[in-house]
């Protein structure tokens, strides 16, 4: 299989670590105790195969991903006003049920004398995201990077994702949806530079939530 390329960096997982994986993927479908006619028919002969090359490829590849190299390519300026991307749609595994979940992350800081392409917080948020992390601690991990490995006066990571483990099993509220929020530096002491971030999030400002709650709006909860 070719090698799959993540920011212009060519990368394979080991043959023994497919192996691996697709070993107790088969252990795992014999546990199910399926029907003799499903797990040994054709839909699921090659499925162990897959689901390695999914989970080391894509799932949990963040692991393999260094948030200091991604911030890496940092330029000097001087400027010190507020650097956004909004509407940056992820992918994660909840480590708890080791099911999916699916949302959008915005990301922002306040330049410390240095600066990245909009694509490398892209890439910062899959760095985190593909791992077994809670969304709580993705949104802490993006913004504590910003800070100390890009040297930002302040950072904000705001997530809304689908959890796959509150909407199709457990509590099914398929409706629902999580939001986890993490400021540091200048944004945790300026309320006003938190708000006009969230202004450009579609999150609703502080004073709003309790009219949006009122309204019947609903905010979505582990």
């Amino acid at each position: 299989m070719p090698a799959r390329r993540k920011g212009g960096t060519a990368r394979r997982r080991p043959a023994p670590a497919r192996a691996a994986v697709a070993e107790a993927t088969a252990r795992f479908l014999d546990a199910l105790a399926l029907p003799p006619g499903v797990r040994r028919g054709p839909d699921l002969a090659a499925t162990p195969a897959r689901v390695a090359e999914a989970w080391l490829e894509d799932l949990v590849d963040g692991y393999g991903q260094d948030p200091a190299r991604i911030l890496g390519g940092a330029i000097a300026r001087a400027g010190e006003d507020l650097v956004a991307v909004t509407g940056i749609d992820y992918h994660s595994v909840c480590p708890h049920h080791l099911l999916p979940s699916r949302g959008v992350a915005h990301v922002a800081y306040v330049p410390g004398g240095k600066v990245v392409g909009f694509g490398q917080l892209a890439r910062l948020v899959d760095c985190f995201a593909h791992r077994l992390v809670l969304q709580e601690e993705l949104a802490a991990d993006v913004a504590r990077a910003l800070v100390e490995h890009l040297g930002a006066r302040g950072a904000a990571c705001v997530l809304e994702a689908e959890q796959f483990c509150m909407t199709v099993r457990g509590e099914r509220r398929r409706e629902a949806r999580a939001h986890a929020q993490c400021f540091l530096g200048a944004f945790a002491r300026d309320e006003a530079l938190q708000r006009r971030f969230l202004s450009l999030t579609g999150e609703p400002l502080p004073e709003e939530e309790p009219r949006r709650r009122s309204a019947g709006g609903r905010r979505g909860a582990r």
